[in-house]
């Protein structure tokens, strides 16, 4: 499944204001009400809380980069040679 690890360490530690602040906040919501809309979940572990889709083309498709381990990713390549044009 791919995901990457959510961390809001920082979100607004460049704002110099509360007006800038709420901004930065109204945004960051905005965007993961999307998330969730197409179908992004949250899974908490123990030390992260990682951004999880169970379609890696719609991950994709948002420009996301799995931090699935390398074998998994290789894994949801299609082993299909005609894709390939030497």
């Amino acid at each position: 499944m791919s995901f990457f690890t959510w961390k809001d360490e920082g979100l607004t530690s460049d704002c110099v204001s509360l007006d800038a602040m709420a901004y930065r906040f109204e945004e960051t919501a905005k965007l993961i009400k999307k998330l969730s809309q197409k179908g992004f979940k949250l899974k908490k572990t123990k030390k992260n809380q990682l951004i999880i889709h169970s379609d890696p083309k719609i991950f994709d498709q948002w420009g996301f980069i799995s931090e699935e381990l390398p074998f998994k990713q290789l894994s949801l390549i299609p082993d299909d040679e005609t894709m390939i044009d030497f």
